[in-house]
């Protein structure tokens, strides 16, 4: 049963990141399950030193991915096309952590179409490689395959991922977390 969602995604870096936090619980909570936002936590005012400061926040999120239930990450490109590698991170350790993982992204699309149409700079001039020669995944899926593979993919937003992950939720059986 999901009691508690960690809430992983690029939200953290929105200027409005508090109220965006805020807003993802407040909708949690219609669903009947606790959201667990990064920034729930604040840095201890003593801890000054940056690398310090990034550990303790690796720790925390940590700490509340250990503690959900589940992860719900949004997956849309962030900064390019690609969804936030911090995300991606998150993604894989609760995977690992066996953990049920739900990404919403905004489009229909495989990772290549989705590319070509938010990010047609990325594209080489033949439409298959990147401008960089390099090769562009495509196997119908929403995003890499490391990601679309483990993780039901959703298009649409936060809350139209929560009701996938209920309706999931009531259709499976998940092992428990406790």
């Amino acid at each position: 049963m999901i009691r508690s969602l960690y809430l992983a995604g690029p939200d953290v870096f929105r200027p409005d990141a508090h109220a965006r936090g805020l807003e993802l619980k407040a909708l949690c909570a219609q669903f009947d399950i606790e959201g667990l936002f990064p920034l729930d936590q604040d840095v201890p005012a003593h801890i000054t030193d940056p690398g310090e400061r990034a550990a303790w926040i690796y720790d925390a999120n940590i700490g509340l991915i250990e503690r959900a239930d589940a992860v719900l990450a949004n997956l849309d490109f962030f900064r390019g096309p690609e969804p936030d590698s911090g995300t991606c991170f998150e993604v894989g350790y609760a995977v690992a952590k066996g953990k049920p993982v739900f990404g919403y992204i905004p489009e229909h699309g495989s990772f290549a179409e989705r590319i070509r149409e938010r990010h047609p700079q990325a594209i080489g001039p033949d439409g298959v490689l990147d401008v960089h020669g390099w090769n562009i995944e495509e196997f119908g899926l929403p995003l890499n395959l490391m990601l679309s593979v483990p993780a039901p993919l959703v298009v649409g937003d936060a809350c139209t991922a929560l009701v996938h992950l209920v309706r999931y939720q009531h259709a499976h059986t998940f092992p428990d977390t406790d």
